[in-house]
């Protein structure tokens, strides 16, 4: 049997190991989740001004800025 201080794989940085019954410490993902959620809404909010000031969509306006890199 092997010692008491062998650990399978190491503590992950959010909380225990993969192997244990709960792997995510979910009190450290929480303010994680919340920041990716506020971003995702500037980036939406950045969309629909990008949108209303040229009048392209986001692919649209991609588009127009690779031709206006690339030529």
């Amino acid at each position: 049997m092997a010692p008491d201080s062998f650990q399978y794989e190491p503590l992950e940085r959010f909380g225990e190991g993969l192997t244990t019954r709960r792997p995510w410490n979910t009190a450290a993902l929480a303010g994680v989740e919340l920041l990716n959620g506020r971003v995702a809404m500037l980036g939406f909010a950045a969309a629909l001004i990008g949108e209303a000031i040229t009048g392209l969509g986001p692919a649209g306006q991609v588009l127009a800025l690779l031709r206006w890199t690339l030529l």
